[in-house]
């Protein structure tokens, strides 16, 4: 059988532009692979945004984001790309980071070259480590996975502070460095999104951010120019809190909510999506 690991791979090899949803918790994992989808992002902004309820700007730790990678692992089949934002640290906490999230259940991390406390992307405000700095830590993520099938992404941010040939070169560096997916953040032009496969050799991902600063692109003209992966990391998130909104807005001004598709899921569908058929019939295989 093969792992999901080599079927990341494979995936991210094909650059069909495999569209990627993120997932913040363990249920909207479930729905992503319920829906079809081949891979999912364990989202660190979802995560800080949902579980904290602040914003993403570096209040996620190791701890949380190996808890909620585990829990999303037992949940669902998929590959699973974690997002680990500046790795916690310097190089040698880069390699405990790779050391916990590869026992967690990770398939690939994302390891980004923001100063900490790094915040999300298209937010103003940021900064970037010093490239060596930066890429000794992709060095030290390399040398530290245990499985060669393990994936590192190298994210960097150095297009809104240095401008796109910076974060050109900049990815270049990671890639001899032995990434094995590159993703440039917040890139702004039509003309900078096609650019990035044709200059750089390497694997790509690109960021959709929904309100974000890259311009919102097809998926299959992103597959045309060449991208591996699609991210949409929180179109989940942004769907939820939309659905939330409604659904406690009809029942504040009416005092009720009936079983209305258009506002809610029905109850059998929210049994079916975690499973009780299966713990049913091992209860009764087991009483």
């Amino acid at each position: 059988m093969t792992s999901t690991r080599k079927t990341l791979r494979a995936l991210v090899n094909e650059r069909r532009g495999v569209l990627v949803p993120g997932a913040f918790n363990a249920l909207s994992a479930k729905v992503i692979e319920d829906l079809g989808f081949e891979a999912i992002y364990v989202t660190g902004a979802g995560v800080t945004n949902m579980w904290f309820g602040l914003p993403d700007q570096g209040f996620m730790g190791l701890s949380e984001i190996a808890d909620h990678t585990a829990r999303i692992r037992d949940a669902v089949n998929l590959p699973l790309i974690v997002d680990a934002d500046t790795g916690f640290g310097n190089a040698l906490n880069v390699r405990h980071t790779v050391r916990v999230l590869e026992r967690a259940g990770a398939d690939c991390i994302q390891l980004e070259d923001q100063v900490a406390p790094k915040r999300c992307g298209h937010f103003t405000g940021k900064e970037v480590i010093s490239t060596e700095e930066a890429v000794s830590k992709i060095k030290a993520a390399v040398d530290a996975r245990r499985d060669p099938d393990f994936l590192i992404m190298a994210r960097t941010d150095a297009c809104a502070t240095q401008g796109f040939e910076a974060a050109i070169e900049r990815a270049q560096r990671f890639a001899e460095a032995g990434a094995d997916i590159l993703f440039v953040e917040a890139v702004t032009k039509a003309e900078e999104i096609r650019a990035l496969p044709q200059r750089l050799a390497t694997p790509q991902l690109m960021n959709m951010v929904i309100g974000g600063k890259t311009p919102i692109t097809d998926a299959s003209e992103l597959q045309q120019m060449g991208y591996g992966v699609v991210l949409y990391a929180n179109a989940a998130l942004q769907g939820a809190v939309a659905g939330m909104q409604k659904a406690l807005g009809v029942l504040k001004t009416q005092r009720r909510i009936d079983e209305d598709p258009n506002l809610v899921i029905p109850f059998a569908e929210r049994q079916r999506l975690v499973n009780k058929p299966e713990w049913d019939a091992l209860e009764k295989k087991y009483t």
